[in-house]
């Protein structure tokens, strides 16, 4: 099967260049450098036509990034994202504004991301006017039916987001991608910021539109509790990097990445309530100077000398999922010690 979304060894490098002051002082000998941001950092990454790849890591561990950077909003330092199996730097002006259509983004802020002074008809109905999928004359009939689809009270069209609750300002946002009829959404922390029973109601929608239209979801998250309820595969990243992927059943039932084993062990459970939950030892570091080797090494209780030396690279696990760890590299010491 060709993947609807691909992206090849993508990465995101942020540049703060020197001021006058600095390139001043770094030529009279001070230890100034630019700083350089590895935000994403060669990661691959497939999403197949229908399912739904839930990204999951802690905040600033680039997953933002490369939502925005498949979405087609942030441009690339390096790498390639495909969508139907083309490179979209290499489709004509026509299939690059197809392609733009057929990959929306849902953002986490509902009011930040909608324009205060436009009426919700207007919001909604603005794009898929300008690239002809609706006329003037049957805009009101569209806007409407796109407002159902979500539910939505049609009538209520000619209010401004302010007007509106959480839960219905990220409706409007839904409505807002869905107009352009879609095939594959990137929902960036689409629901981080509604109530939780808020949050309940608009999975419901999500997963109830993924079956009416046969979308594709890259779904954001730094909740594992709620990408597992929708994801079908879940993608772990750490600073930058993926370091572990698995569909979802295996994920929980047999994480390998000592990274996902500390995420999933604060996860709360039912069964666990007299259980106290601590973080992750450690804070993560900053991207501005990332640890050499495993990015997770400083973090890890099970580290060994190579992890401080050498990036491991994504290695086949069992149930069809891939891990970034010398603890399950076939010439790793540790397994080799291990197995005997």
């Amino acid at each position: 099967m060709t993947p609807l979304i691909e992206a090849r060894g993508v990465s995101k490098k942020f540049v703060r260049r020197l001021d006058l002051a600095g390139r001043i002082a770094r030529g009279l000998g001070a230890d100034i450098r630019e700083e350089v941001v590895r935000a994403v950092d060669g990661v691959s990454l497939a999403v197949n036509p229908g399912e739904v790849v839930g990204l999951v890591g802690e905040s600033g561990c680039g997953k933002s990034t490369l939502g925005r950077m498949i979405a087609g909003i942030l441009p690339l330092t390096s790498g390639s994202v495909l969508f139907d199996g083309r490179d979209a730097a290499q489709m004509s002006g026509s299939e690059r504004r197809a392609a733009s259509l057929a990959v929306q983004m849902i953002f986490q802020d509902p009011f930040a991301s909608l324009n205060p002074r436009m009426r919700v008809e207007r919001i909604i109905g603005e794009a898929p006017l300008a690239h002809g999928i609706t006329d003037r004359a049957g805009l009101s009939d569209y806007v409407d039916d796109v407002m159902i689809k979500v539910g939505l009270d049609p009538s209520l069209k000619q209010r401004y987001p302010h007007q509106f609750s959480g839960g219905q300002r990220q409706r409007i946002g839904i409505g807002r991608a869905l107009a352009v009829k879609p095939r594959f959404l990137v929902c960036d922390e689409a629901i981080a910021a509604l109530d939780v029973s808020i949050q309940a109601q608009v999975l419901n929608l999500f997963m109830d539109l993924r079956e009416r239209f046969d979308l594709t979801y890259l779904f954001i998250s730094h909740d594992l509790s709620v990408v597992e309820h929708i994801a079908d595969r879940i993608v772990i990243m750490y600073l930058g990097r993926v370091v572990e992927t698995a569909p979802t059943e295996s994920l929980f039932a047999d994480p390998r990445h000592p990274y996902t084993r500390a995420l999933l062990a604060e996860v709360p459970r039912l069964d666990q309530r007299k259980r106290d939950f601590t973080p992750i030892d450690g804070e993560i570091p900053s991207p501005l100077d990332p640890p050499p080797g495993c990015h997770f090494h400083p973090r890890c209780p099970r580290a060994m000398p190579v992890c401080a030396t050498d990036a491991p690279p994504l290695t086949r696990r069992g149930g069809g999922g891939d891990v970034a760890c010398h603890l399950f590299e076939a010439d790793s010491p540790a397994l080799r010690d291990r197995t005997g």
